[in-house]
């Protein structure tokens, strides 16, 4: 069979139509892939399905950081400024 590209998306479409009870070899014939394919696709899968529920938190995280280095930027160069016309005014 022909190689190709497949993104994580369709791997994962391909993958749940046979969870959901389509058979094996009706999913192989519509995609075009070998049979072994869709295994290592399955296996891999469900190896990380648990990292599935890790996301959002790693999310709400990232995005309170980045919420506290703008506000921290944000008061770094309000200090600036204020170093700046103090600096002005003694020279």
């Amino acid at each position: 069979m022909k190689q190709r590209k497949w993104d994580p998306k369709a791997k994962a479409r391909i993958v749940l139509e046979g969870i959901k009870g389509r058979t094996v070899a009706d999913i192989c014939n519509e995609y075009q892939i070998c049979v072994s394919q869709y295994y290592q696709w399955r296996d891999q899968l469900l190896s990380n399905l648990d990292k599935v529920f890790d996301a959002p938190q790693k999310a709400s995280r990232e995005t309170r950081l980045e919420s506290e280095i703008q506000k921290l930027r944000a008061l770094v160069g309000e200090l600036t400024l204020e170093l700046k016309k103090t600096d002005e005014l003694f020279l």
